[in-house]
């Protein structure tokens, strides 16, 4: 599943086409009920692992999910194209993803401060947030996109990791300075993700994600679902404290 710094990437893909009008509309969720073709892309937001792109009288919301893709052409070897929108010279097609329409009452409820990507990321709102979870697992409130927009299994795990704290912890029995100690580890990791994701060096920069060997004392990385959300954690016992 990409993750948020991923979906930076392909904003700033798309962000040529800002300005750009619309020639032509494709896919199975083209609404009926709106004329598309003629429209100006005025804007693109994103917010965690969402897309938005902003016409002046539609704005679609993309999300990828697990196994969504894009490209600048209309790809004749899938049939899972959701949305295609062409101008002048190229165009951007999703494929196998979700696509919504969405007014500004939405984009207006969007809490901007929970996005790991975004200069109004708030460190005080995410511990308050968490805080009205005590018996929340971490590795369940980093996957929460209320608290932690953008970040996925591979975040995930790095940042504890780093942060040397057991998936399985509960919010309840950490400090304020262990709190802000993973919020630290998460939103650096988050951009090394983005830099190296750029070079397509990412997993180069895995410490225990997928890995057999903990980097720091040699022992196994377990490889566990844990969580409400079962999502699969790699940890090492030795230099991740469970509280």
């Amino acid at each position: 599943m990409p993750e948020g710094p991923t979906i930076v990437l392909m904003k700033e893909d798309l962000q040529k086409f800002v300005g750009e009008k619309v020639t032509d509309v494709s896919g199975s969720e083209v609404p009926k009920n709106f004329k598309i073709k003629g429209e100006i892309l005025r804007e693109i937001k994103t917010f965690g692992k969402q897309t938005f792109l902003i016409f002046d009288t539609i704005i679609f919301k993309v999300h990828l999910m697990m196994f969504g893709s894009y490209s600048f052409y209309k790809r004749k070897d899938i049939d899972t194209l959701r949305l295609g929108l062409t101008f002048k010279d190229e165009g951007m097609f999703f494929y196998t993803c979700v696509v919504k329409v969405v007014d500004e009452s939405f984009l207006s409820k969007i809490n901007w401060e929970a996005d790991i990507m975004s200069k109004k990321w708030s460190d005080d709102k995410a511990i308050e947030e968490m805080h009205q979870h005590p018996e929340m697992m971490i590795c369940d409130a980093l996957m929460n996109q209320d608290i932690f927009a953008g970040v996925g299994n591979i975040i995930k795990n790095e940042a504890l990791f780093r942060a040397q704290i057991h998936p399985k912890s509960l919010i309840k029995n950490l400090t304020e300075s262990k709190l802000k100690r993973i919020i630290k580890e998460t939103k650096e990791y988050g951009f090394e993700f983005l830099k190296y994701k750029r070079t397509e060096t990412l997993s180069k920069t895995f410490q225990v994600y997928h890995k057999k060997k903990c980097p720091k004392c040699g022992g196994e990385i377990i490889k566990k679902e844990t969580g409400k959300s079962k999502r699969m954690s790699f940890f090492c016992q030795n230099e991740q404290k469970l509280y």
